[in-house]
């Protein structure tokens, strides 16, 4: 049992050292690739063989779900008739450790006649494939876990890893939100807490931290304090919403060393905060939150009336997802 688990753990180090070669190798092609993509109004069209032709699928997926157009084109079926997929604008990935897959870089080519740009992961800078490629990535790997030298183990799992990093990087590009990733896994769990409405999760009741706005700061600052939501809405005798206090304000109020227990309520408050309707899509609130830098929004009726608030973390789930806002996160 003992060399079974170390037979394990090399596989797992010589595939880890792999990876860590790659990061080393990583330059400013991989720049011009992510560049490349980005500009381009076309897709992203994945081509290998075997094992590398499994990999492109997944790359595929993983593209697609985060933004990014791309299809799978298998280079045999593409020299019988599939090649009338790609079109000029496209960008094409061909993935092969070798670079010397015949089938692949007989239809590299017929892509190149296209116009399309040619980028290739390959482990061979070398390689024929390299050469007829506009951008080359090293994803080269110094030996395989395979003993036998001849399974793809290594080889494949660096091919995956750099399109991950392709992935990732153009998701930062693109500046791809949590909200457009549910406009593509509506049938995900995310996807279905994003497509419930605020009412559904926002909270009610005396679980909403209000103050009115003739009450003082003191009041203010234990309602923050106790409520665990880091604000408390300000009102009006009616239950409208008027204003809101958060803890930003309350530090910023003390870093300019204001007495704030002498202070009313409304002369820290931040008047007209961002509200949201209990009948939106939580989707819709997700988006307003990302794009103001902020976790609390208040839910208002028609008339104005405060009727729940709703944090970040009941659209996402506690611990589950996060954005990291960019900025202060002030309300304005």
């Amino acid at each position: 049992m003992a060399l079974i688990i170390d037979e394990a753990k090399e596989v797992l180090r010589i595939e880890a050292d792999g990876l860590m070669q790659l990061i080393e190798r990583l330059d400013e092609s991989f720049t011009a690739m992510v560049e490349r993509i980005y500009a381009s109004s076309g897709r992203v069209v994945v081509g290998g063989i075997g094992k590398s032709g499994i990999v492109g699928r997944k790359i595929v997926a993983t593209l697609n779900s985060t933004g990014t157009r791309s299809f799978f084109l298998h280079p045999v079926e593409a020299m019988h008739g599939d090649l009338g997929m790609v079109g000029p604008d496209d960008i094409f990935l061909a993935l092969s450790t070798s670079g010397e897959t015949d089938e692949l870089n007989a239809v590299v080519a017929s892509i190149r006649s296209i116009g399309c740009t040619v980028v290739s992961f390959t482990g061979n800078r070398g390689s024929t494939l390299a050469k007829h490629s506009d951008i080359v990535i090293d994803v080269g790997v110094a030996q395989e876990a395979c003993p036998l030298g001849l399974a793809p183990t290594a080889s494949s799992t660096a091919l995956l890893a750099m399109g991950d990093a392709l992935a990732v990087t153009l998701i930062n590009k693109k500046e791809f939100t949590s909200s457009d990733f549910k406009r593509f896994h509506p049938g995900g769990a995310l996807g279905q807490r994003l497509s419930s409405r605020v009412a559904d999760m926002m909270l009610t009741g005396k679980s909403i931290p209000r103050i009115l706005l003739n009450e003082s700061m003191e009041n203010a600052v234990g309602i923050v304090n106790s409520m665990g939501l880091g604000v408390t809405l300000v009102c009006n005798e009616d239950g409208g919403l008027v204003g809101i206090i958060t803890d930003g304000d309350i530090r910023r109020s003390l870093a300019e060393q204001r007495d704030i227990w002498a202070l009313p309520v409304g002369a820290v408050m931040t008047r007209n905060p961002k509200c949201i309707h209990p009948e939106t899509p939580a989707y819709d609130a997700l988006g307003m939150m990302e794009h103001h830098e902020i976790t609390v929004l208040p839910v208002t009726k028609d008339d104005g009336t405060i009727c729940g608030v709703l944090h970040l973390h009941d659209i996402l789930g506690k611990g589950d997802f996060r954005f990291e806002p960019k900025k202060s996160g002030r309300w304005s």
